[in-house]
């Protein structure tokens, strides 16, 4: 057998995701044909899709050190830094390999989700354009077009090129979950029937059932059939646990951690000396009117908002968390150093998105977990945690599908229930422990009087007061990528409060176990 032949076989073993036997096969090869880069990129291409990214670094290099030129290796590089969020070397690496040749369409579509990662949409919407001048017709390219529209609020086109994917691939259950999250089903059915018509297909994998799951719930509830909403999530949310084989039981290990480490320490003679930019960390539950709360601040003339960034998180748990536990004497450690290495980690990876103002501000709801880490290496920053009713909060986690690995605990009522017990627990020790560092804005509150609210929350934040944040919707300057993009583009309404009425029957299970 010659080496394109079993280069072709292990690429099929690839696409089938035999990811063990691709690393185990190329090694082999490569003992047999050292000299041959293709066998190490295979190689680091499986590695990399196993989540051991250093190693796949190391045999992307390899294949580069036996062909300087060998573009595909290159572009892997890119995208393993782009993993480890080394922006500044992923980019010179893509840029490397378009200089090698300026078509080349897998370096400008993952460039393209470079900038679209850091919010440069105008850029990443350039890129995508001109990969689709090279191959009109590449579905990855137009779904990530499509949502590079979505995300910048551009409805129209993102649905145009949605639908346009849809002539050639009817069954692209993400196309179908992009579009339900624009359409209003009260006032087109069409797209309802289509989906309902795909589900009944025998031949769909697991992925495109759940997407197609959640898509018809949110269709059903428009058009206000609860319970026929209720089946299909339920449908969803079962299939996705199925898929992840999730257990909560390190989330408790986790949250316990956090409080027994930080109720001895003392945040304020830990605090660290800060740079002139100041961060606005807005967190909270997932769903509890984060987008909301943020895309008010950063109608701000003086606000950038830099929308849900995981670098905090990535860094804590690189530094000091170990097996879902803290370890105290890092922390401390690192707080008594005179390096502030988890401010300095933090703004190097904010330097990329290039915001011109000093105020940021940070929306990962889950960073309710790190407050303690804030106050002592941000301790100029601001803390803003948002809250809503239990029930409408878990009501609309139960409803998503969402992207992220670290939102696994939201397809259970039990498990849902739990870990918003957890988060409960948490807060209420956060707010003993540091009661003047957080300001909680409460969303019903907010709904109901919008403006007195609202001036609070800004007077919070140190700023002055700026009618365009009564207005928000008409002063969108920050791209929103979750589950909210359709609605924090529209005026403050009512519509989500009491919204777990409509489903209290059928979530009982999860309601009753909310303390």
């Amino acid at each position: 057998m010659d080496i394109k032949t079993k280069v072709s076989q292990l690429q099929n073993h690839l696409q089938a995701e035999n990811f063990k036997f691709v690393v185990d096969e190329s090694n082999k090869l490569i003992k047999k044909y050292p000299y041959n880069p293709f066998f190490y990129n295979l190689c680091g291409l499986a590695l990399q899709k196993i989540n051991n990214v250093q190693s796949a670094i190391k045999y992307f290099n390899k294949a580069i050190d036996l062909d300087k030129n060998n573009i595909a290796a290159i572009n892997n590089l890119a995208n393993a830094y782009k993993a480890m969020s080394k922006l500044d070397i992923a980019e010179t690496l893509y840029l490397k390999a378009l200089k090698i040749n300026p078509k080349y369409i897998h370096a400008l579509t993952n460039y393209g989700n470079l900038k679209q990662h850091i919010g440069k949409f105008e850029d990443s919407i350039k890129l995508y354009i001109k990969a689709l001048k090279i191959n009109p017709n590449q579905i990855n390219i137009l779904f990530s077009l499509a949502s590079a529209y979505q995300e910048t609020g551009d409805f129209k086109k993102s649905k145009e090129i949605a639908n346009k994917i849809l002539t050639t691939e009817p069954a692209n259950a993400s196309v179908h979950k992009l579009l339900s999250s624009i359409i209003n089903y009260k006032d087109e059915k069409d797209h309802l029937v289509s989906m309902e018509n795909l589900i009944k297909d025998k031949n769909l994998k697991k992925e495109q059932s759940i997407d197609l799951y959640f898509a018809l719930g949110k269709a059903y509830e428009d058009v206000e059939n609860y319970e026929k909403s209720y089946e299909y999530l339920e449908k969803g949310n079962k299939l996705k646990k199925t898929k992840i084989n999730y257990q909560i039981d390190n989330q408790v290990k986790l949250f316990n951690s956090i409080t027994k480490v930080f109720e001895d320490i003392d945040i304020k003679s830990l605090k660290k000396t800060s740079s002139n930019k100041f961060i606005i960390f807005i967190c909270g539950m997932p769903r509890s009117g984060t987008t909301l709360v943020e895309q008010i601040i950063a109608a701000h003339p003086e606000v950038s908002g830099a929308g849900e960034l995981i670098y905090l998180q990535n860094s804590i748990e690189q530094y000091f968390v170990e097996d879902y536990k803290l370890n105290k004497q890092k922390i401390i450690d690192a707080a008594s150093s005179n390096n502030n290495i988890l401010e300095k980690q933090y703004y190097e990876l904010l330097s990329y998105h290039q915001f011109t103002s000093n105020i940021i501000t940070d929306k990962a709801p889950q960073n309710f977990r790190w407050l303690g880490f804030i106050k002592i290496f941000f301790p100029n920053s601001k803390i803003i945690h948002c809250n809503r009713n239990a029930k409408d909060n878990c009501l609309s986690l139960f409803k998503n599908n969402f992207a992220s690995a670290h939102m696994d605990w939201s397809y259970d009522q039990k498990d849902i229930a739990e870990y918003y017990n957890l988060y409960s627990k948490l807060m209420k020790f956060w707010n003993k422990k540091i009661p003047h560092d957080i300001y909680n804005a409460n969303y019903e509150k907010i709904v109901q009087n919008k403006e007195i609210e609202i001036k609070k929350l800004i007077q919070f934040c140190g700023l002055k007061w700026d009618p365009a944040c009564l207005n928000h919707h008409e002063h969108i300057k920050t791209p929103i990528s979750t589950a909210s993009v359709v609605q924090a583009r529209k005026p403050i309404y009512d519509k989500s409060v009491n919204s777990n009425v409509n489903f209290s029957k059928n979530l009982k299970n999860l309601f009753s176990k909310i303390k």
